[in-house]
């Protein structure tokens, strides 16, 4: 500032400073680089040589330093990147499938890596290895922010023609464990929703089949007897693709809270708020 207003007294005044104040600043100035940088003319106050010099330099790195501290306004359509996302086939069908035309749309460079859950993710999301969590399960760790996607209830499908099937009611607790399930278990170690919603009664669930996905399910129903129980926005997609009965489960099974997980590290950041913002809004309802 003192270089382009040749004054103390501008100076001082543009920063709203004491004229001591920036007088004192001139002093250490050419203390430090050996050189008065403004001289007393007739004319009023010049800049040396040296001072002419550091004109160029320094509005260079003014102006690197204001772009670093006022970053450009975010543009979607510019962003050329990789998220990396751990989500079950679950969250891939309810949040990222309906969100990828739009992502697309807006931002035709960015990719997204769908990685499995792992034991470990969670320190993966804090050291940045993975961007964001699709989950429905616990949230309650250091540094995670989770914000709510929507809330899911379950259901059974089943073959069209068993005996549990052609009815809208819940079924019963007592029918329900007495046949045989197909159990599905989303992380490492293996966590059963529905199990662990089962509480006291969870010994009693026979599982004939476990698998890390829902999508082989279907043709392990279909020639059987074993019921699966998955939250109702995949049961009603598989039912219809497949052919397969569909029926609330027991009441007793409590409802999915399906989040969006991210981790303090990158919440400021407006890539991973896009990315954020896009995926809720395009699973807000069942498509």
């Amino acid at each position: 500032m003192l270089l382009q207003t040749r004054s103390v007294t501008g100076t001082a005044r543009r920063l709203g400073l004491s004229q001591p104040t920036v007088s004192r600043s001139l002093a250490e100035l050419r203390q430090m680089l050996g050189d008065p940088l403004l001289v007393r003319t007739k004319a009023g106050m010049e800049r040396t040589q040296r001072a002419e010099d550091l004109v160029a330099p320094v509005e260079r790195w003014l102006a690197h330093t204001s772009a670093l501290l006022h970053p450009p306004r975010f543009d979607a359509a510019a962003l050329d990147r990789c998220f990396r996302i751990a989500s079950t086939d679950y969250g891939v069908l309810t949040v990222i499938a309906p969100a990828l035309a739009a992502i697309t749309a807006a931002a035709p460079a960015v990719t997204i890596d769908v990685v499995p859950f792992s034991a470990d993710m969670m320190l993966k999301l804090a050291s940045g290895e993975i961007d964001l969590i699709i989950s429905g399960l616990g949230a309650d760790h250091a540094g995670v922010h989770a914000r709510m996607l929507f809330a899911d209830s379950y259901s059974c499908i089943m073959r069209a023609d068993h005996e549990l099937a052609g009815q809208d009611d819940p079924l019963p607790l007592d029918a329900f464990l007495a046949w045989p399930h197909v159990g599905v278990v989303v992380s490492d170690p293996a966590v059963d929703g529905v199990e662990v919603r089962l509480g006291t009664r969870r010994g009693e669930r026979r599982v004939t089949v476990r698998l890390p996905y829902f999508h082989a399910a279907p043709a392990l129903i279909a020639g059987s007897d074993v019921l699966m129980t998955l939250p109702t926005r995949a049961a009603v997609r598989f039912a219809a693709s497949y052919a397969l009965a569909v029926r609330p489960a027991p009441v007793a099974i409590d409802r999915l809270d399906y989040r969006l997980l991210r981790h303090e590290r990158s919440v400021r950041d407006p890539a991973t708020t896009w990315l954020a913002d896009l995926l809720a809004a395009t699973c807000a309802s069942p498509s």
